[in-house]
Formats: C-alpha cells, structure tokens, sequence
C-alpha cells in the first residue's frame, strides 16, 4: 500500500453508543479512578449515563466472564475493562493476569465489537497510581477511547 492510498480510521464519538463497562473491586481506589477517567472521557466524546451500563466483578479474572457475556448479548457497541493486579509475593499474579488478558484479548480478536483493556498489571501501588493521572497518563480514559473508536472503525469497514 502505498502512502497516498485511502487510509481508514476510527474517530472518537461515542454518541448514542451503548457502552459497556466492567469494573474489578479489588483495588478500589484504583479501579474507582479508572471509571472516573473513563466515564469522563467518554461523557466529553458524546456519552450520556443512559448509554453507560456498568457492572461491579470481585476481581480483575472475573472481568472475561462478564465481558464476555456483554458481547454475546449483542446490545453493546463497545466494552470497557477496568481492573488493578498487583503484583505480590506469589506466581497468583501470573496467574490472574494472564487469564484476564486471554479473556479480553478472545473477546477482541472476534473483530465484532470494540474492546477496550484498561485492566493494569503493575507491581507496585505507586505504579497504578501513575496510570490513573499520573506520569503514565490515564489508562482508564485511554481504555474508553479505544474502544470507541475500535468501534468506529468497526462500522467503517463493514460499510466498504
């Protein structure tokens, strides 16, 4: 492909978009401020709260199964996850993250909907902290637009 072929891209408008949204509990303080980034930045980019549906899991390997539900139901345009694995002194960390990573990454690779992973995997607290606003951006608002405009794009192709 050459440089002056039509090139296609989402864009980031999440009007009128059913949206979504699984948060992990554990990590609360963490996970509450990665909804907060995603919400805001989906509101800012045409959502409204009747458009945000958003379900509570214990924790982050809890997140594929609902998801997964989400998008098998067929009235979701996008889906968002949001969770915090920290890593402790145990391989339960592997164990968590790569499950949860499996589960969202089967969900995408259907390429019928748009996923967006804002679940982190870090090893510290201070790590999480510095991806909720911090020096690393907001992964939770970062996660949102993603899936929109994984979405856009979704449509766009499947109007060529």
């Amino acid at each position: 492909m050459g440089l002056d072929a039509p090139r296609l891209s989402g864009q980031v408008d999440a009007t009128g978009m059913s949206i979504g949204i699984i948060v992990s509990r554990f990590n609360t303080e963490i996970t509450q401020a990665l909804l907060q980034g995603a919400v805001n930045a989906l509101k800012s980019h045409g959502s409204t709260n009747q458009d945000l549906h958003i379900v509570y899991v214990p924790g982050a390997f809890e997140i594929g199964t609902i998801a997964a539900f989400m998008a098998k139901s067929e009235r979701y345009d996008a889906i968002i996850c949001l969770g915090c694995v920290i890593r402790g002194g145990t391989a339960h960390f592997e164990y968590v993250c790569r499950g949860t990573m499996d589960a969202i990454n089967a969900i995408a690779m259907r390429g019928d909907i748009g996923v967006g992973n804002g679940v982190l995997t870090v090893d510290t607290f201070e790590q999480a902290l510095e991806r909720v606003g911090g020096s690393h951006g907001h992964k939770g608002a970062e996660a949102a637009l993603t899936a929109v405009e994984v979405t856009t794009t979704l449509r766009k192709l499947g109007n060529i």
